[in-house]
């Protein structure tokens, strides 16, 4: 007997909609095959499903069985087979009708006493389902919030194997599982830390304004303890809060790797990803056999803070320059080519020298200039030049720390960021740059009208520093967010000047 049933299995973080064919024969000997480009985790569901079956008290097919996922040219991966490949048993020892099976997408992973486990990429699942005209979908009860968030689906969550059966059957009334996205945005917002928290620092936090209004890449260079990774932990604070479709952007990205929390339906705050200087190229950029996204996937929407800058190797620090200009990264292996979303703020850290002292008040720097060049130098130009805003952080004077007037905190500045995106939004329109940063040329020229006095300080600055073109346009935009902050319709020569007073690290390379 032949059971027809749909799942769905992912392609990097995208979905494609399979179908199980399970054809149970009237004779031969035991024996279950399964075709159709299956992965070692699909392959290996044939054992999870015949303990399921027999632990919940049905009987396993003793027949040939055939199993086939359909379209046979699409890699199968993970265990999400395991529930509709036994249901498609049971549907061949007329244990379940197979029409019935039809209307639904199933998906989950079985345990060998016939529960039903939680698999990876759920939501990406149901939006594929709803893309593709399928209104229910069966998926594993602690999965059920994650998938109900795709409205368009009636999602139906099972704890069993059993369970699974009897509803289907028609002898189990199950309720769809409802998610309200208000009140997931709403608990899942709130920071825990604040601006208000850090001690001096006025003029980095003006720069971080500024980097947050624009959506700009920043780098933080001063002494260890300056206090770096603690404003750049704090930036998220003062950032926009996700919207719905930014929200399920990022929040299948995480589901897709399992990172996404099971009792977490949806990722309200952007992600703040800082991984370790030793991290290798395939970790921040994504890859694999089967390919995955990279830390700067997750930093979708977010921020991707690089502490000891210059301590990761050159070339995967060269790895980010496309995806910095682009908003996304290309995978490529021989039979395969993926795209992974990786629009991020860059935000990264770094000593201005090998002791970590150079040009400090508070205590002498050990190293010879040679020593500091070539430190520097392991940050190439055309990195630089993708950073729009480089910020010297100095040491906290001891009367700042012990200082117990009231900072300003994450609300105050993140109302002025609010602000100038406002601004931005209202400038931009329906365009796809919907922030200074990601401007193109075209808009620069448009936008970024300069008076006389500024444009003689661009000049100057220009020449000075031997600056490129793409530096030239960074300074134009950051100049642009400067003048956005402050109301103004033009850029003026002080919005120049503090734009290009932000371009710290071109004088010292």
């Amino acid at each position: 007997m032949l059971a027809r049933l749909h799942s769905v299995t992912l392609e990097g973080i995208e979905g494609v909609v399979c179908e199980v064919e399970v054809d149970v024969a009237r004779g031969g000997l035991e024996r279950s095959i399964i075709v159709g480009l299956p992965d070692a985790a699909v392959k290996e569901s044939l054992e999870r499903v015949h303990s399921a079956i027999v632990n919940c008290a049905y009987r396993y097919p003793k027949t040939q069985s055939l199993i086939n996922l359909a379209p046979a040219d699409v890699k199968k991966a993970g265990p999400a087979f395991d529930l509709p490949i036994a249901l498609g048993m049971l549907v061949g020892e007329g244990v379940l009708p197979g029409p019935v099976l039809k209307e639904f997408v199933i998906v989950g992973e079985l345990a060998l006493d016939g529960r039903v486990r939680p698999v990876n990429g759920v939501l990406s699942m149901a939006m594929t389902a709803a893309a593709n005209g399928f209104s229910r979908m069966i998926v594993p009860l602690e999965n059920a919030r994650e998938a109900a968030v795709v409205q368009e689906v009636e999602i139906y969550g099972i704890g069993s194997l059993s369970q699974a059966v009897e509803f289907l059957a028609g002898r189990l009334m199950l309720e769809t599982t409802v998610t309200n996205l208000e009140d997931q945005f709403a608990v899942a917002s709130q920071y825990s830390v604040d601006f208000g928290d850090v001690k001096g620092q006025e003029s980095v936090k003006r720069a971080l304004t500024v980097a947050a209004a624009g959506a700009h890449n920043i780098m933080m260079i001063g002494p260890p303890g300056a206090g770096k990774t603690m404003l750049a932990q704090r930036l998220a604070t003062i950032l926009p809060t996700l919207s719905l479709e930014e929200s399920l952007e990022t929040t299948r990205i995480y589901s897709a790797v399992g990172l996404l929390k099971r009792d977490q339906a949806l990722l309200a705050t952007r992600p703040v990803r800082a991984p370790h200087h030793s991290a290798s190229g395939p970790a921040l950029i994504g890859g694999g056999s089967s390919p995955r996204p990279g830390e700067l996937s997750l930093a979708h929407y977010g921020i991707l803070f690089l502490d000891e800058f210059v301590e990761f190797p050159r070339h995967v620090l060269e790895m980010i320059r496309q995806p910095l200009e682009d908003g996304f990264v290309i995978v490529s292996r021989a039979k395969k080519t993926i795209q992974f979303p990786a629009q991020f703020m860059l935000v990264a850290a770094m000593n201005p020298c090998p002791c970590g002292y150079s040009g400090s008040n508070l205590r002498a720097c050990k190293c010879a200039p040679g020593q500091i060049a070539r430190y520097m130098a392991k940050v190439s130009g055309p990195l630089v030049d993708r950073i729009d805003i480089h910020i010297d952080v100095p040491a906290v004077a001891f009367h700042k720390l012990r200082s117990t007037a009231r900072q300003v905190d994450s609300e105050s500045l993140r109302s002025i960021v609010l602000a100038a995106r406002q601004v931005q939004s209202r400038r931009f329109g329906n365009a796809k740059s919907l922030t200074n940063a990601h401007m193109s040329h075209p808009q620069i020229e448009r936008f970024c009208r300069i008076d006389a006095t500024g444009e003689m300080m661009l000049k100057e600055a220009m020449m000075e520093l031997g600056l490129s073109a793409r530096a030239h346009d960074k300074i134009c935009k950051v100049a642009r967010t400067i003048a956005d902050i402050e109301g103004s319709q033009d850029i003026r020569s002080e919005h120049v000047a503090e734009a290009i007073g932000y371009r710290k690290l071109d004088r010292k390379l």
